[in-house]
């Protein structure tokens, strides 16, 4: 026989069934016990759940039943604390003879125990809690090679588990549901839950992580770049105020996509002025990693050994690809070191005719490249930084995100600006002790001057749309 006893942690008669079950079973070798207590707050809800789903009538603390568990039946209901002690004289000749002081002094000992017991298993809870990451217009094909990614515990870790929740607009509701039910089959031991959101109100609850995919299509014959602008204002004027109200304080917020990547990241620490401009970046890995891949083509090497490419300026826009401090590692030339020894690649590349045409004649495919991906490039970009950014950039190795300035390399304060910075403790710090000369200097300041009138367009459409608190929104 098993027999369950549940009850009010406080209540005396669960008190007076508990003892006396746990002298049958102490006594009985065939009779068990299972015990649930719960919290006088939650006991008429919890009372209430239980009886609907057996289909049993009992309004009383505690509620007792026998589980049948060798005929795969429901539980059969005893009753109150009266029907187990008719019961026990009934089958077994015992009854109880618990005082009532007794039954009030077990209670109260029950509550203690009960609160300190559900106190361990939020402590518990609270260390195995997934990070809850959400993406914005999931349906892209981005989000269904990120997925992976993410789950695989490269990025976070083996140990850590993650919640990913999907955001879109209700056509794209079945796309939603259909990547929820393959991130399920493929059973990550990491996912611990994926899930499709539609309405716009529940988005970014307790958010750690915000993936930000929205693109604005771009038809220059059809809408002016003003209209772009506002395009991407009105989304980030939903997005901010939801991430102030249901992220956590201290949620990282990834700009990413192939239009307006800085912009976006701007206009989200605008219109959510608590959000920490620290814990929002922009993402410029793809532009980063397709250069690389032109490189490691020229130099007949491996991809993965050309590192410190810059990428600096409006990383969907008007950038400017910087080799000045690019290394080479596992390179084959006339110069052997260790596995770490880097070869500076300006040095190796004699050819500068080729750097100077064919290489920045190249940089303009860039964007065609990125742009015409299938979903692996920036999601393996998104993937990268967010390694860096949960575990540190590797030894003397820079990569580019588009930042909030604060007049580093000369750039003007106050506009997102992709620049080299190396990831630490959770961190971020650009690496200003970089040396650049006169001509990438002259080159930042065209592509900050870029930036600063695709500002002042969105501040303008900002004072259109709240002639009352612009001057408040743009200070």
């Amino acid at each position: 026989v098993v027999a369950v006893f549940a009850g009010k942690a406080n209540c005396p008669y669960y008190a007076k069934a508990e003892l006396l079950a746990d002298y049958l079973q102490v006594n009985l070798p065939d009779f068990r016990v299972h015990k649930i207590t719960q919290h006088p707050d939650k006991w008429e809800q919890w009372l209430h759940d239980i009886c609907e789903m057996n289909g049993w009538e009992h309004t009383q603390s505690p509620i007792i039943w026998r589980e049948l568990l060798d005929r795969g039946g429901k539980g059969l209901l005893l009753g109150g604390v009266n029907d187990f002690l008719e019961y026990a004289q009934r089958y077994y000749g015992i009854t109880s003879m618990v005082s009532s002081e007794e039954m009030s002094d077990i209670a109260e000992e029950n509550l203690q125990a009960h609160i300190e017991i559900e106190k361990e298993e939020e402590e518990i809870k609270s260390l195995i809690r997934p990070l809850q990451i959400w993406i914005t217009s999931a349906s892209a094909p981005i989000c269904y090679q990120l997925i992976p990614l993410l789950a695989s515990g490269e990025v976070f870790g083996m140990t850590t588990e993650i919640s990913i929740h999907l955001l879109d607009t209700n056509q794209f509701k079945e796309v939603l549901c259909g990547i929820v039910m393959e991130a399920e089959d493929m059973a990550f031991p990491l996912l611990h839950s994926v899930s499709e959101h539609t309405e716009i109100d529940e988005a970014f609850i307790q958010a750690d992580i915000i993936i930000v995919l929205d693109d604005v299509l771009l038809n220059r014959e059809v809408q002016s770049l003003e209209n772009h602008i506002r395009e991407v204002s009105e989304i980030c004027q939903v997005y901010a105020p939801l991430i102030e109200k249901n992220a956590k304080s201290e949620v990282r917020v990834i700009s990413s996509g192939k239009t307006f990547v800085n912009l976006k990241a701007m206009m989200i620490m605008t219109y959510g002025p608590s959000i920490k401009p620290e814990n929002v970046i922009a993402v410029a890995t793809p532009w980063e990693n397709a250069a690389r891949a032109i490189l490691a083509r020229k130099l007949n090497m491996n991809t993965a050994g050309v590192k410190d490419v810059i990428v600096w300026g409006n990383i969907t826009g008007c950038n400017y690809i910087d080799l000045s401090h690019a290394k080479l590692y596992g390179y084959d030339c006339a110069i052997w070191g260790p596995a770490n020894f880097p070869c500076p690649l300006l040095n190796v590349i004699y050819d500068s005719e080729w750097i100077h045409s064919a290489f920045l004649s190249a940089q303009s495919s860039l964007s065609s490249r990125v742009c015409h991906s299938v979903g692996m490039l920036p999601a393996h970009g998104i993937a990268t930084v967010l390694r860096h950014w949960y575990h540190g950039s590797p030894p003397g190795e820079i990569i580019s995100v588009g930042i909030l300035t604060e007049g580093q390399f000369c750039v003007p304060e106050g506009i997102v600006f992709s620049m080299p910075v190396r990831f630490q403790n959770g961190n971020w710090e650009v690496v200003t002790e970089l040396e650049i000369n006169e001509t990438t200097q002259e080159v930042l300041g065209r592509l900050a001057h870029e930036l600063i009138q695709e500002k002042l367009i969105a501040l303008k459409e900002i004072k259109e749309m709240h002639p009352y608190g612009a001057d408040k929104i743009t200070s």
